[in-house]
């Protein structure tokens, strides 16, 4: 039996497991998905040892960037990014070959790019700084929008958000939250934006799919805005894994 798995810490309750298991019930596919919470990444080599019939992982936060000195090679895409999420594993003799892919990207501008209108959408807002917001900010370029970050703190390359005026909103219409700031249970928090000046051109999109509709979402569709959350991003992105497990 195929083994795959999803590494990070900590897992909680895990999307992966349930979709891809799910999967391979209704499929008829002999594989099995399991969680590995390992509390540093150093651990990753004793996963490997301890599973020798597995075949993929997915990686979950705080990996996507620490994993990179584990790996044998990396897609141009993933190393464009600097971040991985997905890793096809091999076997080579006695040798395990890691090769890591992001999916963030794929399921990301798959799932943005109806909701674009060129006329309208030439400029986007990243909401955070992390592992996420690098591939949300390298799917929106190849998308021919320019982009900033913003981020709570002082840091190269960012806005902060006392800084966001509703002029700001007017010209980056496009807001990607790649933050936690209202998953749940925090669900009554939001990020500080003037959603006063959003209007039927604005898009938000939210990478957090529980609850459904974010209070960021919720804000945003009072003015008008178009809103969607992260759950078919990450339905495309499980499919995508799938796929770069098996290099098609």
């Amino acid at each position: 039996m195929e083994k795959y798995g999803l590494i990070g810490y900590p897992l909680g309750h895990s999307f992966s497991i349930s979709y891809f298991n799910q999967m391979f019930q209704d499929e008829g596919i002999d594989a099995v998905y399991e969680n590995f919470e390992i509390p540093t990444i150093d651990a990753l080599p004793e996963v490997l040892d301890s599973n020798p019939n597995l075949r993929g992982l997915n990686v979950t936060i705080p990996y996507k960037e620490k994993v990179l000195p584990f790996l044998d090679s990396v897609s141009p895409e993933a190393r464009a990014i600097g971040a991985v999420n997905v890793i096809r594993v091999t076997h080579e003799g006695n040798n395990v070959k890691l090769k890591g892919y992001n999916s963030d990207v794929i399921g990301f501008t798959k799932s943005i790019e109806s909701m674009l209108d060129k006329k309208w959408h030439k400029k986007a807002l990243i909401l955070g700084t992390g592992g996420a917001s690098k591939a949300i900010d390298y799917g929106l370029r190849n998308l021919g929008l320019e982009t900033v970050f913003v981020s709570r703190y002082e840091r190269p390359g960012t806005i902060q958000y006392s800084t966001i005026t509703p002029e700001v909103i007017q010209e980056y219409n496009v807001v990607v939250n790649c933050t936690p700031m209202g998953m749940y249970p925090k669900t009554e928090v939001c990020p500080l934006l003037p959603y006063e000046a959003m209007d039927q051109h604005t898009i938000l999109y939210d990478l957090i799919y529980n609850p459904d509709e974010t209070k960021f979402m919720k804000l945003g569709m009072k003015y008008g805005a178009q809103t969607k959350n992260g759950l078919e991003m990450l339905l495309l992105q499980a499919f995508a894994s799938w796929e770069f497990w098996h290099e098609k």
